[in-house]
């Protein structure tokens, strides 16, 4: 599933071809993903676009009247492409622009969303409850410790919490609790401050580097345009169970987390 750095990579690759463009038609070839597509999309049709904007891995498209909410779900993409280019399979959505260009949505499993939110009013449920960004100052190691006391999950369940902070995936779970040195099984409100003010930081680090290098290459998933995300090469931890710690050469463990493969090393994290 696309996580945020590969959101965010999506978002910085198709705002230049959208911002200041105005919205000539919105094409739905398939009105059922993962929830049906309102009418009130077509709302936006003749507004020009303002910004392109992420929240969590929710991307908005405003306009003055509103936005488009799209989730790209377990395999949706974005491409910025002519409005004559010929249709693919699970092309399911256009947003047709008056330059001649349109972005495309493709969703294989159609688990993705396209919504809609009206200006000025109550932000949607998907919205309204989610956590700070976390490449913000709204997050950090002392919001991290106060919200985990007493709290007996693990640690990297608790992080992926979108309501405690948003978009700390498990690829990205896994990767920053190794350099913080925590270990996942932990429970979250056995953590320190310490501990959660260097595991903040490292999730701001990795996150933020996730998005420089284009995003992780999953099987699923390539940035805007087509090309994929770099940064599986330098995974420390995810998806590398028996092989050796980069660190330590101890073998990196596997287990199963509230349901999610996790990754960890025995010996660097404790």
């Amino acid at each position: 599933m696309p996580e945020l750095p590969e959101v965010e990579v999506s978002r910085l690759g198709i705002s230049p071809h959208l911002i200041s463009q105005r919205i000539q038609a919105i094409m739905v070839r398939q009105v059922q993903l993962r929830w049906p597509i309102p009418g009130e999309v077509q709302y936006a049709v003749g507004r020009e676009i303002r910004d392109v904007r992420r929240r969590a891995k929710y991307l908005l498209i405003d306009t003055d009247v509103g936005s488009l909410i799209l989730h790209l779900g377990m395999s949706g993409s974005l491409r910025v492409v002519d409005i004559d280019t010929p249709v693919q399979k699970h092309d399911h959505v256009d947003i047709q622009l008056h330059n001649g260009k349109c972005l495309r949505f493709n969703d294989p499993r159609r688990f993705g969303a396209c919504l809609w939110q009206a200006a000025g009013e109550t932000p949607i449920e998907l919205l309204e409850r989610l956590g700070p960004e976390p490449l913000t100052d709204a997050f950090d190691g002392r919001r991290l410790y106060e919200l985990s006391r007493n709290k007996t999950l693990a640690v990297k369940n608790f992080i992926m919490d979108n309501q405690i902070v948003v978009g700390v995936g498990n690829i990205y779970a896994s990767e920053s609790l190794f350099m913080a040195g925590v270990d996942p099984r932990k429970a979250a409100g056995k953590i320190t401050k310490g501990a959660y003010e260097k595991l903040a930081a490292a999730i701001k680090q990795v996150l933020a580097h996730a998005i420089q290098q284009g995003g992780t290459t999953l099987k699923d998933f390539t940035q805007a345009d087509g090309n994929p995300g770099y940064f599986a090469q330098e995974l420390q931890v995810y998806g590398r169970a028996g092989e050796p710690c980069r660190v330590c050469e101890n073998p990196v463990q596997s287990l199963t987390i509230g349901q999610r493969n996790s990754f960890y090393c025995k010996k660097c994290q404790r």
